[in-house]
């Protein structure tokens, strides 16, 4: 059975910065346990982007669930049929 071989596009990410804050990038890579200092950039960088896209993601839906909410509140329709008798039942079961 033949595999697909799934090709990923590259692109480069170049940066500058001050020696000593490479020094101290590398020294975290190495002693965190990492293959390289790309390595532990990339993936440093990959979980933060997570957090912050979680965390707003969560804020755009608590804010869309508030607004649904509020609509359903102000703007509710009448109670049909079904509904007026459930709470007629339900105020003469506790009324027993």
């Amino acid at each position: 059975m033949a595999t697909k071989e799934l090709k990923q596009e590259k692109a480069r990410f170049d940066t500058r910065l001050p020696k000593e804050q490479k020094v101290f990038f590398e020294r975290a890579a190495r002693v965190g346990g990492y293959r390289s200092l790309t390595d532990f950039v990339v993936l440093a960088v990959q979980e933060k982007a997570k957090e912050i896209i979680a965390e707003k993601e969560q804020i755009i839906a608590s804010k869309r669930d508030s607004e649904i909410f509020f609509d359903a509140i102000t703007n509710s329709p009448k109670a049909n049929k079904n509904l007026v008798n459930a709470a007629s039942e339900y105020k003469a079961h506790l009324s027993e």
